[in-house]
């Protein structure tokens, strides 16, 4: 018996890998591309097990406000970047803090296994599981969002460190460290006023730092990094915060 289908709203690298679980698991895969009108694909699949929106963070809010009516309550998330007011619109919403990075041409490289949360959590876990990339479900809505504040935390502070002092997360902990807590301060400020919560900040880089240990290699600064800090500044001038070393980052690359 063929199983229910799997919509996968971009087909880059990300969601190939989760293509591949899917189908190893009998799931029909559908793919959406830049260059398809997703209504007409949502008349051809009106009840999908699950719509995967495998866009990049800059592309997510205008792909959200273009689903279709019959797929808003099956949606699955996956961005960098993520936090609830994203996707509060949205019913029923499965999201995964993702915790492997796929490059052209390299297989998967698992970091920490990927917590996700929602009705669609455990098929997540299993289409990952098949294909050797550890995942596992949260309990609640709180761990989910410590979670994501703490993918965030990293993202953000190696990304963003890096455009100062190069290298890996593991010299930028072992050599930079007074410098990273200081990025780290600003992006918790930042993380605070977006979501409206209080978190403790030494629990965050515990979080940070174990996954940091997971690929000590990784580098810092990836293509994205002045994006991400440009955003970051953005966000914290909307919402009135003082980010006194990002923005001495900022001040750097503009000079």
């Amino acid at each position: 018996m063929t199983k229910s289908p799997i919509v996968l709203v971009g087909v880059g690298e990300m969601g190939a890998v989760f293509a591949r679980g899917f189908m190893r698991l009998g799931h029909p895969v559908f793919p959406v591309t830049r260059n398809q009108n997703m209504t007409e694909v949502a008349e051809s699949v009106p009840e999908p097990e699950m719509v995967l929106i495998a866009v990049g963070e800059a592309a997510l809010p205008d792909m959200l406000a273009s689903l279709p009516e019959t797929w808003k309550s099956r949606v699955a998330l996956l961005q960098n970047e993520l936090l609830p007011n994203d996707y509060s619109h949205l019913p029923d919403v499965t999201v995964i803090s993702v915790w492997f990075e796929k490059k052209k041409g390299q297989d998967s490289k698992v970091i920490i296994p990927s917590p996700c949360l929602g009705p669609k959590a455990q098929l997540l876990v299993e289409a990952l599981g098949s294909i050797d990339i550890a995942a596992r479900v949260v309990a609640n809505e709180q761990e989910l969002l410590n979670e994501l504040v703490i993918k965030n935390l990293y993202i953000l502070t190696s990304n963003i460190a890096g455009l100062r002092v190069g290298g890996n997360v593991g010299e930028l902990w072992s050599e930079h460290q007074d410098f990273a807590r200081d990025v780290v301060k600003d992006i918790v400020a930042l993380q605070e006023a977006m979501t409206g919560k209080t978190f403790d900040q030494e629990v965050l880089i515990e979080g940070m730092i174990n996954a940091f240990n997971g690929d000590t290699e990784h580098k810092c600064m990836g293509r994205s990094a002045p994006a991400r800090l440009a955003r970051a500044l953005d966000n914290a001038e909307k919402l009135g915060v003082a980010c006194p070393t990002l923005q001495s980052i900022s001040d750097e690359q503009a000079n």
